[in-house]
């Protein structure tokens, strides 16, 4: 990955740009085409725990609102946290109310409010300035976040809700490269955050290998003036302490937590260090 460019010190350590902008009107027709083809039976198919498909869908058309009333109208109203409610348990709290005030609305009403909205929020991300502050991403240990970490965490956001539903219904991953490219990418820059509680010698390199049309390699260095003290950004030392070798579907499933750690660490291939690749497999890349 190249480095970032210079008018972004503070988040260097969170390596090269991300420009997801093209990639969600693309996104936004294939949920549409997903939704559209679903059978009536297929809407209550569980998704996640406590989630059918149905609910999915509502908590998509639910960030779509949340991005237009936030980035687009200013609007600042809503729900608080409650005393001594983390952040984790606070957004659970906001999705579950509101996908429970939505399962009133039929399948049809859902997709006509997530094609409307969907394509303003589509049309929002293409004129965003990627060098704005932006909404934090917690999980890459970054608030405020720029522009372009947060516009390709909600690209990964429509994207994994998408992948969901697919797997109830019995459809598997979709294989476009370009859109699972960038969620890939997306999601290891949570890498620096998942070890920062790891410690190594300054120069040490934890490497990232995914293989396939859609993958690529990370390598998160040990370091002693960065956040949490591992960057993406410096340059590739030739000789990793230890290279973690996994495929598009298992890495996607880890980041997040289809499959558990223990899971993914059965299947990936380890050249090294064996400790510092079960602390790169606790990766996750949502709020979790």
């Amino acid at each position: 990955m190249n480095p970032p460019p210079d008018d972004l010190p503070r988040h260097s350590w969170l390596g090269s740009r991300i420009d997801a902008r093209p990639l969600f009107a693309r996104e936004h027709a294939a949920l549409l085409a997903t939704l559209r083809g679903l059978e009536p039976a297929d809407w209550r198919r569980e998704v996640v725990s406590g989630w059918d498909v149905h609910d999915v869908a509502a908590h998509v058309l639910g960030d779509c609102y949340g991005r237009l009333s936030r980035d687009r109208d200013g609007h600042q109203a809503g729900p608080a946290f409650a005393p001594g409610e983390t952040l984790e348990a606070f957004i659970h709290r906001i999705n579950q109310e509101w996908v429970d005030a939505h399962r009133r609305v039929s399948p049809a009403a859902l997709i006509d409010a997530l094609d409307l909205f969907g394509a303003q929020v589509a049309r929002l991300f293409e004129a965003a300035d990627l060098d704005e502050p932006s909404l934090g991403v917690s999980w890459a240990g970054a608030d405020p976040a720029p522009m372009w970490l947060d516009s390709a965490r909600e690209l990964t956001e429509f994207w994994t809700h998408r992948q969901q539903i697919r797997q109830a219904v019995g459809q598997a991953t979709d294989p476009d490269p370009d859109t699972l490219s960038a969620v890939l990418d997306t999601f290891l820059r949570a890498l620096p955050h998942t070890l920062r509680e790891t410690h190594a010698a300054a120069g040490t390199q934890v490497q990232i290998h995914i293989s396939g049309p859609a993958g690529g390699s990370w390598a998160a260095t040990a370091t002693t003036d960065t956040p949490g003290g591992w960057s993406l950004a410096e340059p590739d030392a030739g000789s990793p302490a230890v290279r973690v070798t996994l495929d598009a579907e298992t890495a996607w499933r880890l980041c997040t937590r289809g499959v558990e750690p223990t899971t993914a660490l059965a299947r990936v291939h380890i050249d090294g260090d064996r400790q510092l690749a079960e602390a790169a497999c606790q990766i996750v890349s949502i709020v979790y």
